[in-house]
């Protein structure tokens, strides 16, 4: 396994082994998961590439595509979605990446997530659904439709 040598620095600032991809680090983090949390798109890209497992989860059940959502790189989160993560994983409180974006007023990230096909249906451990959860009349806007009897 080549990496380049941004991948290598990326890697050593956050203490990953370079040898290891999908190495855990503090609270589970892989070095994918945390490259989408600090909204680092090169070393995703690259990681992605060399194979890392987009299906990992952290210490609290999150995937990258939650940990992408919190910096709002929209281009992050659609190569997640290409890469094949999983859409609708729900963490340790039953929560999606859906619910996270409704409730922390990332519109277009919601948008992203429904059109790539994530579930408004889902219920977190609350019996909350992404538009139980909206924050904001535009994410509230963007989830009308899902509302069910």
């Amino acid at each position: 396994m080549t990496i380049s040598s941004e991948l290598q620095a990326f890697l050593a600032q956050w203490n990953y082994p370079p040898d290891d991809i999908d190495a855990r680090g503090p609270h589970g983090l892989t070095p994918l998961m945390r490259a989408a949390l600090q909204g680092e798109l090169a070393p995703a890209k690259e990681l992605l590439a060399l194979g890392a497992d987009v299906h990992r989860r952290n210490d609290d059940g999150n995937t990258a595509l939650w940990l992408a959502c919190v910096p709002r790189n929209v281009e992050l989160v659609q190569a997640l979605i290409a890469a094949g993560i999983e859409l609708d994983n729900r963490n340790d409180a039953g929560s999606t990446a859906l619910m996270y974006t409704a409730s922390s007023n990332r519109p277009e990230l919601l948008k992203l997530l429904l059109e790539a096909g994530a579930d408004p249906q889902v219920r977190n451990f609350d019996d909350m659904r992404a538009v139980e959860l909206a924050s904001s009349l535009a994410c509230l806007k963007l989830l009308r439709h899902t509302l069910t009897e």
